[in-house]
Parts: structure tokens; C-alpha cells; sequence
């Protein structure tokens, strides 16, 4: 069943499509009409145009005449002028009929008429021009130019009758569009007027109608909103008991949140301490850092160091061998010059060479020993290199002990704080026992108020329901006391 409201929405959108399509009937007639007029318009300067061309053409048929008669060429000033009109004339003729093929077609054969008429008056200029007027005349008489001018009177006459005949159609089309339109604007305003007669009889009657429905509702509705009330009462007192709940428990909470804020103030500034040694180990473990590095490079340093004295000592085994083998040869050939020795004479030849390979030899292993002497010299030099960063070492290993000793104090400091911070941590969680408790003694009450707050909720919304019930049939109420008062 529609409601007072939607019969009256209802009744003002049909008004509203009823005058929507008036107006827009009406717009349609205005827009005809401004189409016409535009193309009525059109017609008019077409007309003025051909006007405009004839007259020229007059103009220079004057002029030419003139001429002839007097001989004096004051009188060539219309012809002229209109020679060189025409051109323009007829551009703006053609440019006017572009969207009608009929007309420029006509324009297309009065083009070559035009032109043998200026011809034929050119013609005629210039034998007069040669002071022969017979000749002139004679030129004249032959009817060359008038059959040429009967012919674009002819034509543009064409082109005037039909722009002529499109001003009496359209003339018509504004007569019918405005009728159009006269006949929607009061045919719709009288179907709108009595749409809105029928429309209020109806509201009318439907509004007397609704009044007993609306006080019985409006009765029922205020027992409703009674109980609502009753059981509102209940639920606030449920209400109150739980929040003297609240308020005693909070009051345990916040003392027991100051025991947490004093500890935990406590922990802030042993905090700062513990931060302070920290950095203070920080800064000693980096200075370790740092000489542990110092001692990596010493002992890379003895490492390369001693890889090079292997090399050489390599190279002393190499020469040794050397000298063994020539040892070797050298008690061979004193073996044989022995020998050979023995046989003086004509054996000392030999005996001479092999002295010579033994001297030879003997050079080769005093050679040597030079070479010895030397890996001796260069290894001797390596080792007390070696030793020397050895000692380098040595103290930098006494840097990063000394170190390590002041990391180790602050390490203890550190563990010492951390004591302190671990008794601290005690109270802490003692105190967030007892706030644990009390938090669950606020939960319990809390609970209590929210079975308290659904309660009322369901009776908010019934009294909020009833209520606006009653304010909207109290709103019809007041409007049709209204309307009687007026009646």
C-alpha cells in the first residue's frame, strides 16, 4: 500500500514528465523554426545576390551604350565597375548554392553567357574605341548580346522561381511547426491542469482516511515506548552497580600502575649505565679490533719472511750438490794423477793434463763457496729480520692483552648492572601480578556492564523505533490539523 508521501512524489513526477515533454515538444518547434528561419534566410540573400549580378550586368550594358552614343569615356565607369564585380558576384552566388546541385548547375550554363556578353560589349567598346560608330552600332545591331543577355535573364529567372518557391515552403513549415507548438503547449498544460484537479481530489480523500489509522498507531505506539522505558530503568541500575565495580578496581589498578612506573624508572636509569658500559666495551673491543689486525700483518710479515729463507736454503742444498759432485770428481782425478805419476817421463803430458782439470775443478768449488757465502750472508740477514718483527709481534700480542683487560672490566661492570637490572625486573613482574588481578576483577565488571549496555541497547532501539513512529504520526497529525484549520 503507498504511503501519503509516495502518492504526492508519485502525483508531482507524472506533473514533471507531463511538463517535460511539453517542453521538449517545444524545444522541437523552436529549433524547426530556427532551421527555417536560417534556411529562409539563405534564400533571401541568394535572391539579393542574383539581384546584385542582373544589376551589374545592366551596368555594364549602360555603360557600353552610353560609350557608343557619346564617344566619352566617362561614360565606361558603370561598366567598369561592374566588370569587375561580376567575378565576385558570381563566386559568392556559388559559394550560396553549394548544397543545391540544381542551382549550380544553371550557374554552370549562365557562366559562358555572361562571358560572351562581356565579350560582345568589349567588342563593341573597342571598335568605337577605333572612332568607327557605324561599326559599333552595326556590331550591335547584329543581336549577338541580346541573345545572350535574354539568356542569362532567363536563367537567373530560373534560379529566383525556385529560392522563390523554397521561401513559400518554408514559410509554410514555420506556419505548421508553430501551430505544432501552440497546440502541445495548451493541449499539455490543459491535461497537466486537470492531472493536478484529479491528483488533489485523490490526495485529499486518501489524507482523511489515514487520520484514525494514524491515532491508533499513534496509542499503540505510546505503550510500546512505556515498557521500553521500564526496562531502560532496569538496565541503568545494572549499570550503575557495575561501574561502583569499575571505580574500585580501577583505583587498585592505578596504584598498582604507580608500583610499575617507580621500577620502571628504575630499569630506564640502569639502563642508561648498562648503555654507557656498553659503549665504553664497545670502544675497547674495536681498539682490540685493531691490534689483533696489527698482530695478523706482523705475523704475515714472519710467514713471507720465513717462505723466503726456505728458498734459499733450497738453493744452498742445490749448490752443496754441486760441490759434492765436484768432490767427488776431484778425489777421481787426483786417484788417477797418482797413477800417472808414477810414470814420469813422457807420462808427465798426462799427468799435466789432469792437474789441469783438478785446477779447474778446484775453481768451480771456490766459486761455489762464494755462492755459499753469500745465501749464508742473505739468510743470516732474513733471520734477523724475521726476528725483529718477531718482536714487533710480540708487543703488539702485549698491546691487545693489556686491551682485553679493560674489555674484561667492562664486561664485569656490565654483568654487575645487569644484576641490578635483573632485581629490578623482579619488582616488575610482582607488580604486573598484582595488576593481572586487578585487570581480571575489571574484566568481571566490565562484563557486567556490557549485558547491562546490550539491554539497553535492545530498549534504545525499541524507544528509537516507537519514537519515530510517534514523531511521523505526529507530523501527520500536525499537518492535517493544519489543513483543517485552513479549510
Amino acid at each position: 500500500m503507498w504511503t501519503f508521501g509516495r502518492k504526492i512524489a508519485a502525483g508531482f513526477a507524472v506533473a514533471f514528465l507531463l511538463q517535460f515533454a511539453i517542453g521538449m515538444v517545444a524545444y522541437r518547434n523552436i529549433n524547426v523554426l530556427t532551421s527555417t528561419n536560417l534556411k529562409m534566410t539563405h534564400a533571401h540573400e541568394v535572391l539579393d545576390h542574383l539581384e546584385v549580378l542582373m544589376n551589374e550586368m545592366r551596368d555594364a550594358e549602360t555603360g557600353q551604350r552610353g560609350y557608343v552614343i557619346t564617344g566619352e569615356e566617362q561614360y565606361l565607369e558603370p561598366y567598369s565597375n561592374a566588370l569587375s564585380a561580376i567575378p565576385g558576384s558570381l563566386g559568392e552566388l556559388r559559394r550560396l548554392t553549394g548544397a543545391f546541385p540544381e542551382q549550380q548547375k544553371r550557374l554552370d550554363l549562365v557562366e559562358p553567357n555572361i562571358t560572351a556578353k562581356l565579350d560582345e560589349l568589349k567588342l563593341v567598346i573597342d571598335i568605337r574605341r577605333k572612332g568607327d560608330a557605324e561599326g559599333a552600332v552595326k556590331e550591335v545591331r547584329t543581336g549577338r548580346g541580346r541573345r545572350s543577355m535574354d539568356q542569362v535573364r532567363a536563367t537567373m529567372s530560373e534560379m529566383e522561381r525556385d529560392e522563390r518557391e523554397v521561401l513559400k515552403q518554408r514559410a509554410t513549415d514555420v506556419e505548421v511547426a508553430a501551430g505544432n507548438g501552440k497546440t502541445t503547449i495548451v493541449g499539455g498544460t490543459i491535461v497537466c491542469l486537470l492531472f493536478l484537479l484529479t491528483t488533489a481530489f485523490l490526495l485529499t480523500r486518501s489524507f482523511t482516511n489515514q487520520i484514525g489509522s494514524a491515532v491508533r498507531h499513534m496509542q499503540s505506539s505510546s505503550a510500546e515506548l512505556q515498557s521500553a522505558a521500564n526496562q531502560q530503568v532496569s538496565g541503568a541500575r545494572e549499570s550503575a552497580t557495575a561501574m561502583t565495580e569499575i571505580t574500585t578496581t580501577i583505583g587498585e589498578l592505578l596504584a598498582t600502575s604507580r608500583q610499575i612506573a617507580e621500577s620502571a624508572q628504575r630499569v630506564a636509569h640502569i639502563t642508561e649505565q648498562t648503555a654507557g658500559a656498553a659503549r665504553s666495551g664497545d670502544t675497547t673491543a674495536q681498539r682490540t679490533q685493531d691490534s689483533v689486525g696489527s698482530i695478523k700483518r706482523q705475523v704475515d710479515l714472519i710467514v713471507s719472511y720465513m717462505l723466503e729463507l726456505g728458498k734459499k736454503s733450497q738453493q744452498i742444498g742445490g749448490i752443496l750438490e754441486i760441490i759434492n759432485e765436484l768432490s767427488e770428481q776431484t778425489n777421481i782425478l787426483a786417484i788417477n794423477a797418482t797413477i800417472e805419476a808414477s810414470g814420469a817421463g813422457e807420462a808427465g803430458a798426462r799427468f799435466a793434463v789432469i792437474a789441469d782439470e783438478i785446477r779447474k775443478l778446484a775453481d768451480r768449488v771456490g766459486g761455489s763457496t762464494k755462492e755459499i757465502r753469500s745465501l749464508i750472508e742473505e739468510i743470516r740477514s732474513s733471520v734477523n729480520t724475521t726476528v725483529m718483527a718477531t718482536e714487533g709481534g710480540s708487543k703488539a700480542v702485549d698491546l691487545g692483552a693489556r686491551q682485553f683487560v679493560e674489555v674484561s672490566t667492562a664486561l664485569r661492570q656490565i654483568a654487575d648492572l645487569l644484576q641490578t637490572t635483573t632485581q629490578a625486573s623482579k619488582e616488575i613482574e610482582l607488580s604486573t601480578k598484582q595488576q593481572t588481578t586487578a585487570v581480571e576483577q575489571v574484566n568481571i565488571a566490565i562484563s557486567n556492564v556490557a549485558r547491562a549496555a546490550k539491554e539497553t541497547e535492545v530498549s534504545s532501539n525499541q524507544t528509537l523505533q516507537t519514537a519515530g513512529r510517534l514523531a511521523g504520526l505526529s507530523r501527520d497529525l500536525t499537518k492535517m490539523i493544519q489543513n483543517a484549520v485552513g479549510a
